[in-house]
């Protein structure tokens, strides 16, 4: 068969599986396994992030040691280098390889220099999945050190799947509702090591590390706590010292939300770093939600408030625009969230990410009812 009739089949067969309502997970393993089909590689990182702080929120890792992980996430929050995600996730080229980035010199890359190289592995190439100027997921792939460097037809093709792939994972954060299933209620706490390995955690903290969704399960702690806490490291370095709390959201194996915030102890030396894991409000998580939806900023706005059950003249004068502005924008709430009531709408986001979590844990009531819901 013709190479070029391969990757295309293999291009579309991708495609197709972006829109066939599979969960996060899911959907990055067979992606992964029919990309190796047109674009062969040696190891692979693929993580979805939280789209307002770019934080990783779960991952799926092929052919990466673990012992590499701090040293990744320290060229990614605290070194200067090449195609970092932050930057691919505004570019106006989401994909790019290191060598093309280097002009075929990696060795200007410290992450080939100080990472790659000494396992074994030489090109990469990484992509900013997005829908729009929204980013859902990044995704790193590694050829080995004695391989052939990325084609740009090969990284054309990661470039034109990566908007659908994109679009997939977006989908998954809608359909991924909570289960029944009990989980702890309360908060964990998860002390990390300077070099975010875990020092101590609560039991509450143990069963929510359990939780989170990277795949396979490893030694190490969580992309989501990882992240969140260098996001924390790069802060302090860059103010020369202490810095406010850092926040983002995730969602577990379950569909439960977690909210996790990290922050850094007083004491000798420093300090350690804190990373708080609890259950979050829909506060926290409503715009998250909505937004996967593909709702406009205002669309969001109108949508929170209608969650909060307030009237088309009440939303109105709490946003200064007309009712019938209102109404035209609930209109397309419910085109793109596919109800056709407010009623529905509220069945919709708050019955299929929060019901089970009430039904489980009545007294969340209460907090619930305390931030307006």
């Amino acid at each position: 068969m013709d190479h070029s009739l391969a990757m295309r089949r293999t291009e579309q067969a991708i495609v197709r599986l972006a829109y066939a309502g599979l969960d996060a997970r899911a959907l990055r393993i067979e992606a992964l396994r029919r990309l190796r089909a047109a674009v062969p590689v040696d190891a692979a990182f693929w993580a979805t992030v939280d789209p307002a702080t770019l934080l990783f929120t779960g991952s799926v890792v092929e052919e990466i040691p673990e012992f590499v992980t701090p040293a990744f996430l320290a060229n990614e929050f605290l070194q200067d280098d090449v195609n970092k995600f932050v930057h691919l996730a505004h570019a106006a080229r989401p994909v790019q390889s290191l060598y093309a980035a280097t002009r075929d010199a990696p060795e200007a890359s410290r992450r080939y220099r100080e990472i790659l190289a000494p396992i074994g592995l030489g090109d990469e190439l990484r992509a900013a999945l997005r829908v729009g100027s929204v980013t859902w997921g990044v995704i790193c792939l590694h050829r080995d050190v004695t391989g052939a460097p990325f084609t740009p037809a090969e990284a054309a093709v990661l470039e034109r799947v990566a908007p659908h792939l994109a679009v997939g994972l977006r989908t998954a954060l809608r359909i991924e509702h909570a289960s029944d299933d009990p989980m702890p209620d309360a908060p964990g706490l998860v002390v990390l090591n300077d070099d975010l390995s875990i020092a101590a955690a609560t039991a509450p903290a143990e069963r929510w590390l359990a939780e989170l969704s990277d795949w396979p399960r490893r030694a190490e702690p969580p992309q989501a706590v990882l992240a969140v806490a260098g996001r924390l490291l790069v802060l302090e370095r860059s103010a020369g010292g202490a810095c406010p709390l850092q926040r983002t959201r995730a969602q577990t194996r379950s569909g439960q939300w977690l909210a996790l915030h990290a922050s850094r102890l007083s004491g000798p030396g420093g300090g350690q770093i804190a990373v708080i894991l609890e259950p979050a409000t829909p506060t926290e998580v409503a715009p998250l939600v909505l937004q996967a939806y593909g709702l406009t900023d205002r669309e969001a706005q109108v949508a929170q408030l209608v969650l909060q059950g307030h009237s088309t003249n009440e939303i109105a004068a709490n946003l200064s625009i007309a009712a019938l502005t209102v109404q035209q924008h609930l209109k397309a709430v419910f085109d793109k969230t596919g109800v056709h009531s407010r009623r529905a709408l509220v069945a919709e986001v708050f019955g299929r990410h929060y019901l089970p979590r009430l039904r489980t844990h009545p007294d969340a009531r209460q907090s619930f009812a305390q931030e307006g819901w």
